[in-house]
C-alpha cells in the first residue's frame, strides 16, 4: 500500500480549488508540442472517434484530436470548474463535464477511447481500482493511460503535499485486473514531445 493521509474526497477538493487553478496557470501552454504525437497516434488507431479524457484540464490533449474528430464527439471530465471553462475555450464544441473519476456519469461502452494522462498517478490505493474499472467500463474499444512508472511503487511529494502523487507499475496493474484486455501499444514520452517522462499504454477490449 502506498501511504497517504488524504481521503479521495480530500484529493478531489484539492484539485477542484486553488491547487488545481495553480496547475492550470503553470501549464497554460503545455499542450502545444503534443500535436505531432497525437497526429501519429490517430494515424495508428484510425478507428477512434468518440473520446473521453478523464482529468482533461484545459484540453492539452483533446485540442489535437479536432483535426480528425468532430469536437462534439470529444468529452473532457474534470473536478475543477475553472479548467473546464478553459477546455471549452480551447476546444470549442467539446463536451466539458464536471465529475469524479471514480464515478463516471456515462453508460457502459459509450466511448471508442477512454484516456488519462497524469490522472492515475493522483489516485490513492483506495480508489485506483475503481477508477481503472470505470475506464474499462465506459470504453467500447480502447483504453489509454500515460502515467509515471515505477516497478515497485513510490509515493512522491508534489508541490509541498505528501501522498498525492504515486508512481506505480500500471502495466502490471492492468494485466492483473483486466486479463481480457490486449496491450496493442506502449512507449515513453519526454519533454521534447510536450510530456513529462510519461510511460503510455494502449489496450484494446475483446
Amino acid at each position: 500500500m502506498l501511504e497517504t493521509s488524504y481521503t479521495p474526497a480530500d484529493l478531489e477538493a484539492l484539485w477542484a480549488g486553488d491547487f488545481g487553478n495553480a496547475y492550470l496557470d503553470r501549464n497554460k501552454h503545455a499542450g502545444g508540442p503534443r500535436a505531432a504525437y497525437w497526429a501519429d497516434f490517430l494515424d495508428t488507431y484510425p478507428a477512434v472517434s468518440r473520446t473521453l479524457e478523464i482529468g482533461c484540464t484545459q484540453g492539452d490533449n483533446l485540442m489535437h484530436f479536432t483535426p480528425r474528430i468532430p469536437a462534439h464527439e470529444l468529452w473532457g471530465l474534470d473536478v475543477n470548474p475553472v479548467v473546464l471553462e478553459s477546455l471549452r475555450t480551447n476546444v470549442p464544441g467539446c463536451n466539458g463535464v464536471w465529475g469524479v473519476a471514480r464515478a463516471l456519469p456515462f453508460r457502459d461502452a459509450y466511448f471508442d477511447l477512454v484516456l488519462t494522462v497524469g490522472l492515475l498517478i493522483h489516485q490513492p490505493d483506495e480508489t485506483l481500482p475503481i477508477v481503472m474499472n470505470e475506464m474499462v467500463r465506459t470504453s467500447r474499444k480502447y483504453i489509454y493511460c500515460g502515467e509515471y512508472h515505477s516497478d515497485e511503487g513510490e509515493t512522491i511529494e508534489y508541490r509541498g503535499h505528501k501522498g498525492i502523487l504515486f508512481k506505480r507499475n500500471y502495466k502490471q496493474l492492468f494485466a492483473d485486473m483486466f486479463p481480457e484486455l490486449t496491450l496493442v501499444g506502449e512507449g515513453f514520452l519526454t519533454k521534447e514531445t510536450g510530456f513529462d517522462r510519461v510511460t503510455w499504454l494502449m489496450y484494446e477490449k475483446p
